[in-house]
């Protein structure tokens, strides 16, 4: 599978997930700080903006988009793109490819491309990167959905990095982990003794196929207890929340001389929600206690996720506007005796103060 890594967020993670990843940025000096091997640049027509990138401006990676549309293309066929949606490396580039996509009458399900979006945490960054997701999620990642041209949708949050307080480092290779753990799915069928179920290459590829957004997690497995009881607490904190799911697939890991059957459990679950899995069951005999990787395909539309946003940037607005009101210093107000001021300003001048109050009477002044 091929890796894409667009801006400096996306770009980081895919090379954390794949030393082979093609990194693309609009900055040269960027592009140029980072250690891949396979590096290619969008080209934007200013001196300035090729070396200091797209400043947050979308409109500088869409427009650079055309300059490496043909290769962008080809690269991100049946492949994993990673950008973040806040900047305008990630988000100008990203737009142009799903423009691209949108605008095809079909695209094979082996050349269905997969994208992982790391959306910031409203509440901690600049309000430039809150609306420029808004305005991404509400137009071409919308447009793509609804044709059904893309594959799995990721969505990442920021959230976890900063309500942890984690390096960037650290978070982007746990990101990174998280994903690598999700994709080994049909490794570990073909390494693993299989007891039940089956998910091999094929199989997997063509659930990443299908266009809708992927909440993947993954924990320790507790046969004694209702699994629906253990998924809720054990969502993925590196993605948004799921929503009702339309599809869904696992593989429970069993440790060696256990007793698989208690996968029927996990099956009933997705049952009572009218969902059959994909599913597979393997004996991993480096593991003491069963484990579940679990991934939740639903639909939740953008316009849910805009409103989402929305709703914190606005409430960001008001207490902008609040504190400007309150910071507002109110002058002391002067009582000024018109007729005694003109008095003054008339000896001043070395003028009748009579003939100038009489002036001013009939003006209206006084």
């Amino acid at each position: 599978m091929r890796t894409l890594g667009i801006g400096g967020a996306g770009s980081k993670i895919a090379l954390s997930l794949d030393p082979e990843a093609t990194v693309i940025n609009v900055s040269q000096i960027e592009l140029e700080k980072t250690d891949a091997a396979n590096k290619l640049l969008a080209v934007v027509h200013s001196s300035e903006g090729q070396l200091q990138g797209s400043r947050k401006d979308p409109q500088i990676g869409r427009d650079a988009f055309l300059s490496i549309k043909e290769q962008v293309q080809s690269l991100a066929s049946g492949g994993l793109v990673l950008a973040s949606t806040g900047g305008g490396t990630g988000n100008g580039l990203s737009t142009g490819l799903l423009n691209e996509l949108s605008a095809l009458s079909s695209v094979p399900q082996t050349d269905k491309t997969r994208f992982g979006f790391i959306l910031p945490y409203p509440h901690a960054e600049p309000t430039e990167y809150v609306n420029n997701t808004i305005d991404f999620l509400e137009n071409p990642l919308s447009t793509a959905i609804d044709t059904g041209n893309t594959g799995n949708i990721y969505l990442f949050s920021n959230r976890r990095k900063f309500e942890s307080r984690l390096p960037e480092e650290e978070f982007n290779q746990q990101l990174a982990d998280s994903l690598k753990h999700f994709l080994a799915i049909p490794e570990k069928n073909a390494s693993c003794r299989l007891l039940d179920g089956h998910i091999d290459y094929e199989d997997f590829a063509l659930y990443q196929a299908r266009p809708y957004f992927n909440h993947f997690t993954y924990f320790t497995y507790d046969p004694d207890t209702p699994f629906g009881e253990q998924l809720e607490p054990n969502h993925n904190p590196l993605l948004l929340e799921p929503d009702t799911p339309i599809e869904a697939l696992f593989l429970l890991e069993m440790p060696k001389n256990s007793d698989p059957t208690c996968f029927y459990d996990i099956l009933d679950y997705f049952t009572d929600l009218n969902v059959s899995p994909v599913y597979s069951v393997v004996e991993n005999p480096q593991l003491r206690n069963p484990r579940v990787t679990v991934s939740l395909l639903y639909s939740r539309k953008p316009a849910e996720l805009v409103a989402d946003f929305q709703r914190v940037s606005e409430a960001q607005t008001e207490a902008k506007v609040r504190k400007s009101l309150e910071q507002n210093v109110e002058l002391p107000k002067l009582e000024v005796n018109l007729e005694n001021e003109a008095k003054r300003v008339a000896r001043r001048q070395g003028a009748d103060e009579d003939d100038v109050l009489a002036i001013l009477r009939r003006l209206g002044k006084l």
